[in-house]
């Protein structure tokens, strides 16, 4: 699929492929100079050692852990061409380490936590700047009405206006470094902030100093954004493109500094310093391209987490949800229960909070794990790549303390809203690892049996009048890798439960590959004219049709005259007229007659529970425009035996 990415042009280096990268990636990192000083300010008193201090934190951290371990490093563990935690963790499971679970699921469902809180934050900052102009509206009324029609906006795509957000972005980012100098030139010796000396001594030697590395952290929260939306721009577009937004940032950050240092502290307010230093002539202009570019941020972020849920249910981390293809863009898609739970999510967040200053004190706590899971999976990626293992142990002891650092100084926020989103990304992690353990514990448990028994007894129920003949052509779902194998439910099905008499037996097997967007089958006659078997090999970001893939396949088959799909009743066959197509759905649900342990008991009560909520497995294959039907099946893994059940007399 290399050969995909190449021609896409993701890959090379282009004015509209910077454009694009600058819309696509960089709108949550981009828009944090609109709280991050604020921040810093609301919880110490801006003396000059706390605003050089804090800006030599607020460099360094954007070196070292955006710069250094997500553009150098982690942007290196691509899965042909695509990026993101759970893309990673497919690039390293075919190495069968169970415990590459863990970091996964916790990564995963604490950066769809922490996407709960970033459309807020960064919208109310943006709309904040209003009351500067009237210190008395009220701003909670537009950023709901406007995070609403965002997320309204949605299943409609976003293509027609996605041409805009890289120019937004250009727009934004020029005018935060322009706003930057401008502030900058009437106190130059702000600039001695680059020197680590001062980020020292405020950790180290003011009493507040550790705990500001909860506000500092604001500054990278985005970074995580730039390893996920790899597949969409390409390494080369993130690097060049860091170098200019990086730039920017700085003379945005050291621009407010050089403001506060010249204020009063016994003057200053809790106004964001971002307005403050704007020009009063411009202050509606800045607030509009403010506003434009939290919304093109947000929309990142939503767009983001409809890929993160796709890719979870690829990897069975998610139950079955309802996934909707607005443009024929690739890899847009619109997730309808997830958009309504970030939405309702997202108000929930801005009444209860109601400013963003109290926003901040809920923001980042559920994102730092993200960031400490990527850190153990890209140190067994550069493991397996073979770098040098006392180089790994010295990359991973420095991202951990940077991160175990800015996760303790973060612990503080969690009576004053950081338990919301530890409490949403535990619920998430439930869910997720729930699913994982229960399929493995089916799976476990699901017996196969030998198609070779049954070949003979396939022969005869075809050709055995006396029963109806249920159809032409007759399709099942099989999980069985080995295609000499199915399983027994299938064979209950055909033979027993209501036997089934059919021309043609399809057996269809779908395949998760790790690379993201394959597309390859497999055909196989097993019987000559009764039996065939496909496999279809789906990267995990392909949503699996497989109504429109085997109607595909059968195209190939009949082209290349391998099978005859012609109806077999005398009368249909002399006009030509197609056989008919069903499938068979075999749904399980968990029977009483189960003698479990305790916590597989729980854990498949809570996975039947989720399943009953989720998509049915037709419509999760795309069967619904189908002709299907659906049995149900109790599903016993482990019966019960001894029943002190006596006869009397």
């Amino acid at each position: 699929m290399s050969e995909v990415h190449k021609d896409s042009g993701i890959n090379r280096i282009t004015a509209a492929g910077l454009v694009i990268t600058l819309g696509i990636v960089y709108g949550d990192i981009g828009t944090s100079p609109l709280y991050v000083l604020q921040a810093i300010v609301g919880e110490a008193s801006p003396s000059a050692e706390v605003i050089l201090g804090a800006l030599s934190c607020i460099f360094w951290t954007l070196t070292i852990q955006t710069t250094f371990k997500y553009v150098f490093l982690t942007l290196r563990a691509d899965n042909k061409g695509e990026g993101g935690i759970f893309a990673l963790y497919a690039l390293l499971r075919r190495t069968k380490r169970n415990w590459l679970i863990i970091p996964a699921i916790i990564g995963g469902s604490a950066l769809l936590a922490d996407g709960i809180i970033t459309p807020p934050i960064s919208v109310a900052s943006a709309i904040e700047g209003l009351q500067k102009i009237n210190p008395t509206i009220h701003t909670v009324p537009i950023i709901v009405v406007i995070l609403f029609l965002l997320f309204v906006f949605q299943r409609f795509g976003t293509r027609s206006v996605g041409v805009l957000f890289g120019p937004i972005m250009v727009i934004w980012f020029s005018m935060i470094g322009v706003l930057g100098i401008s502030s900058l030139v009437h106190n130059p010796d702000i600039l001695k902030a680059f020197n680590p000396y001062y980020a020292y001594v405020l950790l180290v030697h003011h009493h507040q100093g550790f705990w500001l590395l909860g506000a500092v952290f604001l500054c990278t929260t985005g970074a995580e954004a730039l390893y996920s939306d790899l597949g969409h721009c390409g390494r080369k577009n993130i690097r060049v493109t860091w170098g200019f937004v990086k730039t920017t940032l700085i003379l945005s950050y050291f621009g407010q500094g050089a403001w506060l240092l010249h204020q009063n502290p016994a003057t200053l307010t809790s106004e964001s310093p971002f307005y403050a230093m704007m020009p009063s002539w411009f202050l509606i202009s800045g607030i509009i391209i403010s506003t434009a570019a939290t919304i093109v941020a947000s929309q990142a972020l939503i767009s983001g987490s409809y890929t993160l849920i796709n890719e979870a249910m690829r990897l069975n981390f998610w139950p079955k949800v309802r996934v909707v293809f607005p443009t024929n863009a690739r890899g847009q898609l619109y997730i309808p229960s997830i958009n309504w739970m970030l939405c309702a999510g997202c108000i929930g967040v801005v009444f209860y909070f109601e400013k963003s200053e109290n926003m901040e004190a809920a923001y980042g706590l559920a994102i730092i794990l993200t960031m400490m899971m990527t850190s153990i999976l890209l140190s067994y990626y550069l493991y397996l790549k073979r770098f040098p293992q006392v180089l790994i142990i010295a990359l991973l002891a420095l991202f951990l303390s940077v991160e175990i650092s800015f996760l303790v100084a973060n612990l503080a926020k969690f009576p004053h809203g950081g338990w919301i989103t530890l409490l949403i990304a535990s619920g998430l992690i439930c869910v997720m690892f729930t699913w994982f353990r229960a399929r493995r514990i089916m799976n476990r448990y699901t017996d196969f049996v030998k198609l070779k028994d049954y070949y003979q007894l396939l022969m005869d129920l075809g050709n055995d009048k006396e029963i109806p003949k249920f159809a032409t052509h007759l399709i099942y779902l099989t999980s069985a890798n080995n295609e000499e194998e199915v399983e027994s439910r299938i064979v209950y099905s055909i033979f027993q439960k209501f036997p089934k008499r059919a021309d043609v037996y399809w057996l269809v097997h779908v395949n998760v590959e790790e690379e993201p967007y394959t597309m390859e089958y497999t055909v196989k006659e097993l019987i000559p004219n009764r039996l065939i078997r496909i496999d279809f090999n789906l990267g995990f970001r392909v949503d699996p049709r497989v109504n429109m893939l085997f109607r595909k396949v059968v195209e190939d088959l009949v082209r290349n005259k391998e099978v005859d799909i012609i109806s077999r009743y005398e009368s249909l066959s002399k006009e030509n007229v197609i056989g008919d197509f069903r499938f068979v759905v075999i749904e399980r649900f968990l029977s009483y007659e189960n003698d479990l342990p305790f916590s597989e008991e729980v854990i498949l009560g809570i996975y039947f529970l989720l399943k009953h909520r989720s998509l049915s497995d037709a419509k999760a294959f795309g069967l619904d425009t189908s002709s299907v039907t659906v049995e149900k099946v109790p599903y016993i893994i482990a019966p019960v035996n001894d029943i002190p059940l006596k006869r009397i007399e």
